[in-house]
């Protein structure tokens, strides 16, 4: 799922749970583009509790919804002492399937969670502002603290709670003539959570800008910002009343944008504020949902635009209650004094929340996993250069590279300047052992986001297959200048030191990246496989039998322990991990060459040539397998297509030592015969 993998799959930290210095780490760092330590703590404690069970994790983001909806149930009553209407809001808000993209998508915790502290933080204040206890201030400070923790969007929390002193608490209704002095005071009242916010808006555009999230003025204009904003406002009402093609990810339209269409919104806009207004001595409930929905939508409303989405159904999570709150009770309102009327409205309320849950539960359905999630966005979002991405994404991780290829060719078709897609295609190109495109993908990924991680680590990678160890080993230390946290540069790195025989070295790399990423299964064999180089084979063994136990399925860990296992002379467990390494790669020549080299000193001879038949037609220009081939074909005597394969190894190979002493005994052999 997209995100996923960066906030839980994939991440160490998190992987590793609540522990003194990962806590440390969710407080100090900025990745995922955000400062949210109390969501990274969330997920962690998920990890210490449920491990990967995926549907623990799904139910402890169901448990704070179902928190937000009780907890906002209880405010509104409290507020208002309206006990229908306030259960009404709270089961709009709980069964809204534009809600389903906050609670279904792992990633998107923070949604759930900040929104518990935003309530937490209401009541705290309701409470205050009842008893004048300032130890109740103090809580609401706290509580509001640790929603800004979980996520930024709380910033305009300050702005709600003014919200709140017109209506319902009327705290803005004062005696004639002090009505400004009171506003004032009630301002003066809230200054620290407004130092608070935009402190928290200040580190939150750092370290989105830090991560590359932010777009530029000259990437996205702020005119298409201006407009595309104000078609959001609408739209997302629109999805509010009719939740229909609801998706992941809307693209940006950017120059496609309407100027017809943005000019009637802002008037919708103007409209809708104006009548809000002169409504608000006889209904303050509508200025109160509209400016709540207004205001709180700002962070997200694309001024400052993160990402390439339009909107984002998640966006909506609490600004939609504004606009519930302000239905509600205006629809209350109109039956009051007809029953008729009131019947009905009891009638289609019923009917709308049972249709509500109908479609929730319809949109819950496409998250059932990433394929049917990017195949529904495709179908109901037009183009979408995201959505093509990450479905080619689901093909490569399902084995299917070429059906994963088309879709990175459509998605950079839509949008040739996504960086992501480039990355992607080059690591499909790489699957085909396509490496000269490959790099050509991940070079263009790099020029269109300089110094991004994981296309660096990624042309590293191709260099090292290559054999342009330096570039490679140039790629992995870029990597590291910036993030020396980064596992897979150490990984890299120390690959490169191995293959240029310095396994010292490269042994010391492997030992950071495993401490940066503990239950890395190629760490682990790149580590036995230095310390087998090193002839500490024990120590080779337990590293190998480690990553194994980690990713049964990984090739090279099976591989490398049947080498060390077979050089401790225990030949019989190599050659069953050896045959294991088949099952997994059945045309891998280093796994056919050496089962048949394990088969050889076994006496299985035949089975031995057979083996490295295949090999030598899969890999007809090695000098090494012609050679144990020829080897083996002189202990079933049959020297003379021996013979034929040692000279084909020194044709490969002139200096192939092996290959000349062997064909020189043959022939020894023969002329002491004649």
């Amino acid at each position: 799922m997209l995100d996923d993998e960066l906030y839980v799959t994939a991440n160490a930290r998190v992987q590793q749970g609540l522990t003194p210095e990962n806590i440390r780490w969710a407080f100090t760092t900025t990745e995922a583009a955000n400062w949210h330590p109390l969501t990274w703590l969330s997920h962690m404690l998920d990890v210490q509790l449920f491990g990967l069970d995926a549907g623990k994790h799904h139910f402890a983001s169901l448990l704070l919804h179902l928190l937000n909806v009780v907890l906002l149930f209880i405010l509104l009553f409290r507020w208002t002492g309206a006990l229908w209407r306030s259960a009404f809001v709270a089961a709009l808000f709980a069964l809204h399937p534009l809600h389903v993209e906050s609670v279904a998508w792992i990633a998107e915790r923070k949604d759930v969670l900040s929104t518990l502290f935003w309530l937490l933080t209401l009541g705290a204040w309701l409470e205050y502002v009842r008893s004048k206890k300032p130890a109740l201030y103090a809580l609401a400070l706290f509580l509001f603290a640790l929603g800004l923790m979980a996520k930024p969007m709380l910033v305009t929390l300050p702005f709600t709670l003014l919200l709140l002193d017109f209506w319902p608490l009327r705290r803005l209704a004062p005696p004639s003539g002090a009505g400004r002095e009171s506003f004032k005071t009630l301002l003066l009242e809230k200054a620290p959570m407004f130092v608070m916010a935009a402190a928290s808006s200040v580190v939150t555009l750092f370290a989105q800008r830090a991560g590359g999230a932010v777009q530029t003025l000259t990437q996205l204009p702020f005119a298409q910002r201006a407009m595309n904003a104000a078609q959001a406002y609408l739209a997302y009402l629109g999805k509010a009343l009719w939740p229909a093609a609801l998706a992941i990810f809307y693209p940006h339209p950017r120059e496609g944008l309407s100027a017809v269409f943005t000019a009637l919104s802002f008037l919708a806009i103007l409209c809708l504020t104006v009548l809000a207004f002169r409504l608000r001595r006889k209904a303050p409930y509508l200025l109160f949902g509209w400016l709540w929905y207004l205001g709180t939508l700002v962070p997200v409303i694309g001024l400052i635009q993160v990402g390439e989405q339009a909107l984002a159904d998640r966006y909506t999570y609490v600004p939609l209650l504004g606009i519930f709150i302000a239905a509600v009770w205006g629809l209350a309102d109109l039956s009051r004094s007809n029953r008729a009327l009131r019947f009905s409205m009891v009638a289609l309320s019923a009917a709308s929340l049972a249709l509500l849950g109908v479609l929730t539960d319809a949109q819950a359905s496409f998250w059932k996993d990433s394929e049917t999630l990017f195949r529904h966005a495709l179908a109901v979002t037009g183009p979408n250069s995201l959505a093509h991405n990450n479905y080619g994404l689901v093909m490569y991780d399902q084995g299917r590279t070429e059906e994963a290829i088309a879709h990175f060719k459509e998605s950079i078709q839509i949008d040739p300047q996504y960086p992501d897609v480039h990355n992607n295609y080059g690591v499909a190109l790489a699957k085909l052992e396509q490496w000269d495109p490959a790099i050509e993908e991940y070079e263009t990924a790099l020029q269109l986001q300089p110094g991004a991680p994981t296309a660096l680590n990624n042309l590293g990678k191709a260099f090292f297959h290559v054999n342009r160890l330096q570039e490679a080993a140039a790629c992995f230390q870029q990597v590291l200048d910036k993030a020396p946290g980064s596992a897979d540069a150490h990984l890299g790195l120390g690959g490169v030191l191995e293959k240029l025989d310095r396994p010292s070295e490269a042994l010391e790399r492997y030992e950071t990246s495993l401490r940066l990423k503990p239950r890395s299964a190629l760490t682990l064999t790149g580590m036995g496989r230095v310390l087998g180089r090193m002839g500490r084979l024990p120590e080779a063994v337990d590293r190998l039998e480690e990553a194994v136990r980690i990713d049964p399925g990984c090739f090279e860990a099976r591989l490398n322990l049947g080498v060390a296992l077979d050089h401790l002379g225990r030949t019989p467990e190599a050659i069953e991990l050896f045959r294991q390494a088949l099952r997994i790669e059945p045309d891998s020549v280093a796994a056919l060459d050496n089962l048949g080299l394990a088969l050889c000193r076994t006496d299985r001879i035949p089975e031995a040539i057979e083996l490295f038949r295949k090999a030598v037609r899969l890999a007809p220009d090695s000098a090494d397998v012609r050679c144990h081939l020829g080897i083996a074909l002189v202990r079933a005597a049959q020297s003379e297509e021996a013979l034929e394969q040692f000279r084909e190894a020194l044709r490969i190979s002139p200096e192939h030592a092996l290959a000349r002493g062997a064909m020189e005994n043959i022939l020894k052999t023969r002329r002491g015969g004649r």
